[in-house]
């Protein structure tokens, strides 16, 4: 199981290829959550997400064949985008299989990063199927989120948060497939601190999986949080088992709110899928009142409305 270790080694593997993200503190958001907020801004990493770090550090660890093989991977946007742009640095052609639907901005992204894009269908049954034929064809696979790699690559975010401010009482991070939860879970638990993945209504497989003790399906990708539309991966689900706290849910219309809220008060326009960690503190102030919060802003890939 992931240690807090792998996460140190990640951080240190990384180091000089990531932007060590800055962390924010509004007066008016914390009058309006009733707590002190620390935004750690990984919509300001390099390919607009906390991503970059993950691939950085599973790219890192292959073998200079397996690298100019080239890689494979599936995604909704932010992470091919983020393993795209490590490609870049590090000489690895990356391809992408990506849903019809994505959205056209991350889309461009990816491209922009020199991603070599293969359209897929959406939803989960698609995404496996695209892993499954690509692992039959000997080609070598970055996953999303359930590797460890991956997943000691993404706490690296909330690493540097603790390391700025090791008396935060609370971390919150999004829950897609679980990679930055669980990655973030064991950096909160070395410092102390309580740890909650945050989730939408419409894409609540997380949730449902801690309740039951067993990994559920995904369900339907309606929420207009893209980045978090898939299931929780086997090894991240083991670790969040072990370290979250509890999952907490948003709705839609929460998240809309709290991308407005943060707007407002920073300035900062940011991916639904992030405004998910603000939406719930807006809905479980109990948890929250008068204490120190980080919280991961985890992406910015959003054109901020007309």
């Amino acid at each position: 199981m992931l240690q807090f270790s792998d996460v140190s080694a990640a951080a240190d593997r990384i180091a000089a290829r990531v932007k060590r993200t800055p962390v924010v503190q509004s007066d008016a958001l914390n009058s309006a959550l009733n707590c002190k907020v620390y935004l750690k801004c990984e919509h300001l990493q390099k390919s607009g997400a906390f991503k970059f770090r993950g691939a950085c550090n599973a790219l890192l660890q292959l073998s200079p064949e397996q690298r100019a093989a080239g890689v494979v991977t599936v995604s909704s946007g932010n992470h091919g985008a983020g393993l795209a742009a490590a490609g870049q640095l590090l000489g690895v052609q990356v391809t992408v299989g990506v849903a019809h639907n994505a959205s056209p901005l991350k889309r461009q992204n990816m491209l922009d990063f020199g991603a070599n894009i293969i359209p897929i269908e959406a939803g989960m049954p698609a995404r496996e199927a695209f892993i499954d034929a690509q692992r039959a064809a000997q080609q070598q696979v970055i996953p999303p989120y359930d590797h460890p790699h991956i997943m000691a690559g993404q706490g690296t975010a909330a690493l540097e948060l603790f390391e700025d401010y090791p008396d935060l009482a609370v971390l919150l991070t999004p829950l897609g497939g679980g990679g930055l939860l669980s990655g973030s879970s064991v950096v909160a638990k070395h410092y102390g601190a309580k740890c909650y993945g945050i989730e939408p209504e419409l894409a609540a497989d997380g949730y449902q999986s801690l309740q039951s003790g067993r990994l559920q399906p995904a369900m339907p990708p309606t929420s207009i949080c893209d980045g978090l539309l898939t299931s929780v991966g086997e090894h991240p689900f083991a670790v969040i088992q072990a370290n979250v706290a509890d999952i907490l849910l948003v709705s839609d219309a929460q998240v809309v709110d709290a991308q407005h809220l943060v707007d407002d008060c920073t300035g900062m326009w940011v991916e639904p899928s992030s405004a998910t960690v603000i939406a719930a503190i807006q809905r479980y102030p109990e948890l929250f009142a008068e204490k120190h919060v980080g919280v991961v802003i985890s992406g910015g890939n959003v054109k901020r409305p007309s």
